[in-house]
Formats: structure tokens, sequence, C-alpha cells
């Protein structure tokens, strides 16, 4: 018994959900991850600052400005033309790809990195010796399938906007 203003609108607030979700875990967890003062001693500058900075940023300021063109794009189209299949997968992989980005590469070698930093120092974590140990080669590759997941839906929104300007058509 949905409303018709809320299947106007569902995809816009979906995003702006989405905000909520990284702003809790990328700006939130993973910002207090890396800021209190003895973290930042051993932490800034490591992967663990890129694992933040991806969450937040694209998390929230990303999602927020995807949102927001929905939102305004639902005012400047016909909305009963939207592909709602094209972006509900746009959605999820856009989401589960910066998921991925960084739980499965980011933050674990931003962790390891933390670990040879308090052990052997800064300079030792961010040098080539400790960036080329296999560990941390396969933790990049790690990178792969959330970037390739990420992209799909990048390019499946470009795609879904792009069709309704050039050739609108009903689904």
């Amino acid at each position: 018994h949905e409303a018709e203003w809320e299947r106007t609108y569902h995809w816009p607030f979906m995003f702006f959900s989405a905000v909520l979700f990284w702003n809790l875990v990328g700006a939130g967890l993973f910002g207090f991850l890396i800021n209190p003062p003895i973290a930042l001693y051993y932490m800034q500058g490591l992967n663990t600052t890129a694992n933040h900075g991806h969450a937040a940023l694209f998390g929230v300021y990303g999602m927020l400005g995807l949102g927001l063109t929905l939102y305004c794009m639902r005012g400047l189209t016909d909305v009963s033309i939207w592909s709602q299949k094209s972006l509900k997968i746009a959605f999820w992989s856009l989401n589960i790809g910066i998921a991925m980005m960084t739980l499965l590469s980011l933050l674990p070698q931003g962790i390891l990195q933390t670990y040879a930093s308090v052990e052997h120092g800064y300079a030792y974590a961010r040098s080539a010796e400790f960036m080329d140990q296999p560990i941390i080669h396969l933790l990049v590759w790690m990178r792969v399938p959330g970037d390739t997941i990420f992209s799909i839906g990048a390019l499946l929104l470009a795609w879904f906007v792009l069709r309704l300007w050039i050739a609108p058509k009903k689904n």
C-alpha cells in the first residue's frame, strides 16, 4: 500500500539512506579509528586514512550528490519511465563496491601498516620494503572485485541518466 509520493521518491530516499549508513561507518567508525591522538601518531597517512576517505567522502558526499541528482531529475523527467531495475542494481553495486573496497583491501592493509608502524616505525610502514610483501600485493589485488562492482554501478547509473535525456522510453 505504497503511496504515489513514496514510489516517485523511492530512489532518492534510498541514496539518502546510504548517506546515513556511510556517515555512521565511513565518517564515524573509520574516522574515529584514525583520529584519537595516539592513533594519529601511528596511523595518519596509512591506508587507514584512505579507508576512511573512501567510505566517508564517496559514501557520504557521493551518495548525497546522487540522491540530490535523482531528486531533481524526478521533477525534470517523467518518473514513470525510470528503470527501477537499473537504479536498484546501480544503488546496490555502488554500496557493495565501496564496502568491498574498504573491508577487503584498504582496512586490512591499514591494519597491517599500523602494526608495522608501532613495531618498526612510521617510515617502515610506508616503505617500498613493506609495501612489496606478498600479503600487501594480495590485498591490493583484493580491491579489484570491489572496484569492478562499483564501476558497474557507476556506469549503470550514468547510462540510466543518459537514457532519460536522449531516448526516454516506457519500461
